[in-house]
């Protein structure tokens, strides 16, 4: 699907850098931008410190800081021409991931800068939120990568999952404009219940039907880790993003981080467009 409105994920902390991303990519697609300023309020050390005068103030010393900080945002997008609006969660109670959720609901793509994605307060949210609440397709982008909506090479990592076809599905525009999409399994069953008797032969019609450029890459493990392979086929292809399902349940958050999905953030070397 086209990405027609994209929503931008911003903490405390390193929002210019990954505002100013967030503008180019939307540029690049005329795509209106949302952008969410979320603040986490301090946690309470007693039962009644919230009633507390101190607490009070603190409180309000935070607003007004979150209200300036959404001003500096809005007149940093103004003058880029971008159709946009900005909007601000200060989560006290619990976290914030079901107000990026809702939001969420109303965007294409959610992005995570390099700030966001750093973020082990805010991330975490953003799965939760955007990936298992809104079951929307979430782009991260690791620090010191380049980024752009319009790819020329991808590697579509496949396992014939769900998570994989929807993550296929939702970046379908981005590979009609690739060169190249490099579907890409590493020790696939050649069974009619897992991968079929032809591994990613089924995935690759149907992306060929959409006149997409695609090739089926079948990687052996070789004793690495699945990231670890996937990494370095990224490499050699020269990928510009890499797209992938996630897998996992929004109430198990130390679950969701699990397996190769946690392994392909915690050594990301390239832009992850993440479905569910």
């Amino acid at each position: 699907m086209p990405f027609k409105t994209i929503l931008t994920v911003l903490g405390e902390h390193g929002a210019g850098e990954d505002l100013q991303i967030a503008m180019k990519l939307a540029g690049e697609v005329s795509a209106h931008l949302t952008a969410l300023l979320v603040v986490m309020a301090p946690v309470p050390s007693g039962r009644y410190q919230t009633l507390s005068p101190s607490w009070l103030e603190v409180r309000e010393r935070n607003l007004q800081k979150l209200a300036e900080s959404l001003t500096t945002i809005r007149e940093r997008i103004a003058p880029s021409g971008l159709s946009f609006d900005v909007d601000s969660v200060y989560a006290e109670v619990t976290g914030p991931a079901y107000d990026i959720g809702e939001r969420a609901l109303y965007a294409d793509l959610l992005l995570a800068g390099p700030a966001a994605f750093m973020s082990e307060d805010l991330k975490p949210q953003i799965i939760s939120g955007g990936l298992f609440q809104a079951g929307r397709p979430v782009l991260f982008v690791p620090p010191d990568v380049k980024v752009t909506l319009k790819p020329k090479t991808i590697l579509l990592a496949w396992d014939s999952r769900p998570s994989a076809a929807h993550a296929a599905r939702d970046s379908l525009e981005m590979m009609k404009m690739a060169q190249s999409v490099h579907i890409t399994m590493v020790d696939p069953v050649a069974a009619s219940r897992v991968s079929g008797d032809e591994p990613g032969a089924d995935i690759a019609t149907y992306l060929a039907r959409h006149g997409i450029n695609v090739s089926v890459d079948t990687l052996p493990s070789s004793g690495r880790f699945v990231v670890e392979t996937l990494h370095r086929h990224a490499i050699d292809i020269n990928a510009d993003m890499i797209v992938m399902g996630a897998y996992g349940h929004s109430k198990l958050l130390q679950l969701i981080l699990g397996g190769v999905t946690k392994s392909m953030f915690s050594e990301a070397k390239f832009p992850i467009l993440m479905a569910h």
